[in-house]
């Protein structure tokens, strides 16, 4: 048989019986969509972590405090409660070869009010360079400068989302009066929407003197968190090394593992939560693809059921001079169609829903060529292996008992 005349008989088999034909596709559609929306969605997580890590700074080296044991000494890591790192710390840092810039911070959780609204949200009090190193614009009035932290001023800058939220929308608080923790500061800037979520959304924050957090807020010396700039990217690891050592001198620390003290080198942080999103899409593509070994499974009910409803037929064809490699490679083809148009009408479904998703700001979803490729192999697979069984067995049939079946 020729190519054409497998196609025609392939059109119409399957249209003989279009309301099967039509669910058998349906199982193969809702596993291809899901495989690739699912993937999406896990890139989309993936890339917009990345990028929420990238936007907090470049080249960023974090020192937090650590873990300090010793005779009824615990100091918990990473959780800013330790009391373990100085201004002095940080200024001794930037001596260090390929330190770019320093920016010490005292974060905390304070009540906000002004013009009979409130909300809590994050304080953090730092010094002027803190906007180089963490790459925050100012968009209307002014940062901290050095006259504000040297004289502990109470004056403020306001991310977006607190002043909106405080003042309303459309209105810049620039010049009046907000209360943090029941004291009076003055608001002198509104920082550019930058985006982020959780902690480290830099738009729901607000922005102090260091000098003034740590005398009116925390109420003592100590600094959260002590933010390092490398010159570029190459020189993060030896940079990472010096801080450590440097800081084990200053605290008198001889054995690196009892620091009280943690640092986090960006790209690694990176790396990490690549790791560990990447392990998730996985998971949710294993997931979807059950929906495609539960659609492969269909397409071999179909087949097995066609050949038994055209068990005559076959034994007709063997009896004119078909071979059985006619009849197979006809119900294989069958099979493969079914999949194929399945996997076709998937894949735009699954870009549909991905693209849905984003539009509507449900969450971020990204679809890739290669889940694509991969959804679209995985279909073709399922064709050949699904179907090759029901097309064995209707190439093995015997014309003379097939001609004879009722």
């Amino acid at each position: 048989m020729k190519l054409f005349d497998f196609l025609e008989e392939t059109y119409l088999a399957l249209s003989a019986n279009k309301a099967r034909s039509g669910l058998t596709v349906l199982g193969i559609v809702i596993g291809i969509s899901s495989v690739i929306a699912m993937l999406a969605i896990g890139t989309g997580a993936q890339n917009s972590i990345k990028s929420s890590i990238q936007s907090i700074g470049s080249n960023l080296i974090m020192v937090t405090p650590g873990t300090q044991r010793g005779p009824g000494v615990t100091v918990s890591a990473g959780r800013g409660s330790a009391k373990t790192l100085t201004l002095d710390d940080a200024n001794a840092l930037k001596i260090i070869a390929s330190v770019k810039a320093v920016a010490s911070e005292v974060s905390g959780r304070y009540q906000l009010a002004a013009k009979g609204q409130n909300t809590n949200t994050q304080v953090v009090g730092t010094v002027p360079i803190y906007t180089e190193v963490k790459n925050i614009q100012v968009d209307s009035g002014n940062f901290i400068t050095d006259p504000n932290v040297n004289g502990a001023s109470k004056v403020a800058v306001l991310g977006p989302a607190v002043a909106e939220d405080i003042f309303g929308t459309g209105v810049n608080p620039v010049g009046q009066t907000i209360r943090i923790n029941k004291i009076d500061f003055k608001i002198i800037g509104i920082t550019k929407a930058k985006g982020g979520s959780g902690m480290s959304n830099s738009d729901d924050m607000v922005y102090v003197p260091i000098s003034t957090a740590q005398r009116l807020l925390s109420g003592n010396k100590y600094v959260t968190t002590i933010n390092v700039e490398a010159e570029n990217s190459d020189a993060m690891t030896t940079v990472q090394a010096d801080i450590t050592a440097l800081l084990l001198s200053r605290h008198h620390i001889t054995d690196s593992t009892k620091a009280d003290f943690s640092t986090m080198n960006q790209a690694d942080i990176i790396s990490t939560m690549s790791s560990v999103t990447g392990t998730f899409t996985m998971l949710l593509g294993a997931v979807a693809g059950i929906s495609l070994i539960v659609g492969g499974i269909g397409i071999m009910n179909m087949m097995l059921t066609t050949v038994t409803e055209r068990t005559r037929e076959i034994g007709l064809r063997k009896a004119i001079g078909a071979k059985g490699k006619d009849i197979s490679i006809q119900f294989l083809i069958e099979a493969i169609a079914l999949t194929f148009i399945g996997g076709f009408i998937g894949i735009i479904l699954g870009w549909a829903i991905a693209a849905g998703m984003t539009y509507f700001n449900v969450m971020q979803a990204q679809v890739s060529w290669s889940s694509v490729l991969l959804a679209f192999g995985v279909s073709a697979v399922i064709g050949i292996v699904f179907g090759y069984y029901p097309a064995r067995r209707a190439a093995k049939l015997n014309p003379i008992e097939a001609l004879r079946f009722e």
